[in-house]
């Protein structure tokens, strides 16, 4: 693989010279057994749910995608080798190829398939009269994201049941009722940018009788900031149309449930060994360049005009 040339990766980043940005915004404590607040305080978790919460590594920094573009620059400007210069590409490819895959799957949101809204344009009139997405909008997106992850269980996943997955949608027999619906707004989007919109099980499905509720958190990523943009929670209740009432939860939806939780879980620990393997690999370079004694930053050509004039 060619090494892309130092005065690219330069000019592809948005890296600030502000004194901020000398001390380390991330610190790797790779402690990959978790303590508390990490570790799950579901005292009725599965013997597997309790193995697989017990390997999943620490959250990253809220802002480590722009954290870590901006210490790579830092790097660069002190100069790299043409082999430290390959490294420093590797990590920048995989925050713009890998970023919104990592992001969620951080948290335990799945991606990829029919699981969401995927990379969705937003339209101008989505804006309203103060220049920013309507916060109308936000549910909506939640509402398609969330029919699109119940109709990926019925035509991907479960064929099987895929009536009964698709009658869950519709006021025949059991379906599904809002309960409530909460939203957080993180910062206000603007046209154009584009959004991915993904929901996650916040618990496993457990008990005897099985549960008539559930819970659902969704996340509204935007592409052009690669943050979220918007977090939402849905209290959803399982409901039986014929009799008028609330009902468990059928048992292919607690099977399928269950399962999905345990690839939640599998999600954030590759996710999260992902990220923090991208943060070691930045703090190896941070160590060969400016993060050394004889670390001299690198001004190219300005000084060598400076010492021929």
């Amino acid at each position: 693989m060619q090494p892309i040339p130092r005065q690219k990766l330069i000019s592809s980043l948005s890296w600030s010279r502000s004194p901020a940005l000398k001390s380390k915004s991330l610190t790797l404590t790779k402690q990959f057994s978790i303590s508390s607040p990490h570790r799950s305080s579901n005292s009725n978790s599965k013997p597997e749910d309790k193995t697989l919460s017990s390997r999943i590594p620490p959250p990253p920094p809220a802002r480590w995608i722009t954290d870590l573009r901006s210490r790579v620059g830092k790097c660069i400007i002190f100069g790299c080798s043409n082999q430290q210069v390959s490294r420093a590409a590797s990590v920048l490819r995989a925050l713009a190829v890998e970023w919104k895959d990592l992001l969620a799957g951080s948290e335990g949101f799945l991606t990829g398939g029919r699981r969401g809204l995927d990379s969705q344009k937003i339209a101008w009139g989505e804006m309203d009269s103060f220049g920013h997405v309507n916060n109308v909008n936000y549910y909506r997106y939640a509402e398609s994201a969330r029919v699109n992850w119940i109709t990926n269980f019925s035509v991907h996943v479960d064929p099987a049941h895929r009536q009964e997955w698709a009658e869950l949608m519709s006021p025949k027999a059991i379906g599904l009722i809002m309960r409530s619906l909460k939203a957080d707004f993180k910062f206000p989007m603007v046209y154009p940018d584009k959004i991915s919109v993904y929901h996650k099980l916040r618990a496993q499905p457990e008990g005897n009788p099985a549960p008539s509720a559930f819970m659902l958190d969704c996340i509204v990523l935007s592409h052009q900031h690669r943050r979220i943009a918007a977090r939402l929670e849905e209290d959803i209740v399982v409901y039986d149309y014929r009799s008028a009432k609330k009902t468990s939860m059928p048992g292919f939806m607690v099977d399928l449930f269950s399962k999905t939780y345990q690839m939640q879980l599998e999600e954030m620990i590759r996710a999260r060994t992902r990220i923090w393997d991208l943060v070691e690999a930045v703090e190896a370079l941070e160590k060969e360049t400016w993060d050394r004694k004889d670390a001299v930053e690198d001004v190219g050509s300005a000084a060598a005009k400076g010492q021929t004039a």
